[in-house]
């Protein structure tokens, strides 16, 4: 495809207007202000539209648009046993295939290229990604409460299978990841048999890390250590790890962090809604922590539109600690482009750049928000809405377009998305 006479953000978020675009086989090869030569095949009219790279959600739980608006205004650990397990238990693989289908449509709709999910039923999960054409790194949720070793654990043979057989998968769009849900969810020796698994099969982690006050102490407590220095004695670090929300680190959790090139994905808008608290950015910032951002799954958000969330992350720092300058737009759009292709170990993706995936989104500007576009990124980080996405391509190939989703039949989705939850409604 070739985007014609279209304004773009570049590789630092600056605004060029007015420029050609070539895309072939997946890869962005012709970046200029005059027509390329060579046919590019379909033509996109670029006038009063913004290129710029797709989001990268990099903590989700994709399914959990099954209990969108199921469970509200309940403190995180309320809201866990009162509601969100009850009804998870009832989850089958079809149900979370509808699920995940319907997450991965939202998203695509709002711009998002790629995500990275934590959750179970991995056979309706990989079928609903491999159908729709998006990328994902995809990990199993392991919790356990007892003394089993991990093998024992259907967490292990899940997580063999997703190392095995779909990692890799659809071009490499699909990659599979290994899991520990949190310290509070685990034991001390699975944590260190599923970090060793992810030394031998050099795969990427994904945790949860310091998300509530009262995980963080009940960490202290029980293991003279907080959560991040507990994953970190126990091999987890040791591989490339992304760890969602870390809201309450303190001390030398940043250095550990950065020491071991741990990608915090913040999820503002979760954090704010079940009260967590909210993650110290500036200083993670600061240290050159990377950030990225999630979204978290849809019964705590409630929508998986990322550009809430990087609104979000660009604004709240500045409240709570009083500073206007805190979290620049490139800063925000970074978190939401680059840094997440980064987590995801995808490094030839999230930039609009001659020899990166063409992973793209198109906004429109002919709107009142984007009126008078002064400073693009600016407009993009603090008034564009889910709904001025017009395109969205993953590798090359679009699959959303104008409200049109080319690879998902979204009538469908979101009438097995609605049984299914009834179903489920009905049983508790």
């Amino acid at each position: 495809m070739l985007f014609c006479n279209i304004d773009l953000l570049d590789e630092h978020f600056t605004l060029r207007r007015g420029q050609y675009v070539g895309v072939r086989d997946g890869v962005i090869d012709y970046i200029g202000a005059s027509m390329p030569a060579g046919d590019y095949g379909a033509r996109y009219d670029g006038r009063h539209r913004l290129l710029l790279p797709g989001f990268y959600n990099v903590h989700s739980h994709a399914p959990m648009t099954l209990l969108r608006g199921y469970a509200e205004n309940l403190p995180l650990q309320r809201w866990l046993s009162e509601k969100v397990f009850p009804f998870e238990d009832k989850l089958t693989d079809e149900a979370v295939y509808y699920g995940t289908q319907l997450a991965i449509a939202e998203m695509l709709a709002c711009g998002t290229v790629s995500f990275t999910d934590m959750y179970f039923f991995l056979d309706g999960m990989s079928r609903a990604i491999l159908e729709s054409g998006i990328k994902c790194n995809l990990s199993r949720g392991l919790t356990v409460f007892d003394d089993k070793e991990y093998c024992q654990l259907a967490a292990y043979q899940d997580n063999l299978r997703l190392l095995r057989e779909w990692h890799g998968q659809n071009d490499g769009r699909l990659r599979g990841d290994l899991c520990i849900h949190g310290e509070y969810t685990s034991t001390p020796k699975v944590v260190e048999a599923v970090a060793a698994q992810a030394r031998e099969y050099d795969a990427r982690m994904h945790i949860h890390l310091s998300e509530t006050r009262e995980e963080h102490e009940g960490c202290k407590q029980r293991h003279s250590m907080t959560p991040a220095a507990y994953m970190r004695a126990h091999g987890v670090f040791d591989v490339p790890t992304t760890a969602a929300h870390c809201v309450w680190l303190e001390g030398e959790d940043f250095d550990i962090l950065k020491e071991h090139g741990v990608t915090v994905a913040c999820c503002p808008a979760s954090n704010l809604k079940l009260a967590s608290g909210h993650a110290n950015i500036p200083e993670m910032l600061r240290r050159g922590i990377r950030v990225a951002l999630g979204t978290d799954g849809a019964a705590s958000n409630n929508n998986l539109n990322l550009l809430q969330d990087i609104y979000l992350f660009a604004v709240v720092y500045k409240g709570v600690y009083q500073d206007a300058t805190l979290v620049t737009p490139a800063q925000a759009l970074h978190a939401a482009t680059r840094a997440g292709a980064l987590s995801q170990g995808r490094t030839d993706c999230g930039l609009v750049k001659v020899g990166c995936k063409a992973d793209l989104c198109v906004l429109d500007t002919d709107t009142p928000q984007f009126t008078p576009m002064t400073d693009a990124a600016g407009n993009v980080v603090y008034a564009a809405q889910g709904c001025d996405i017009k395109l969205t391509m993953v590798d090359g190939e679009v699959l959303y377009r104008d409200g049109e989703f080319l690879r998902i039949d979204i009538e469908k989705i979101k009438a097995g998305a609605q049984r299914h939850t009834s179903g489920i409604l009905a049983q508790l």
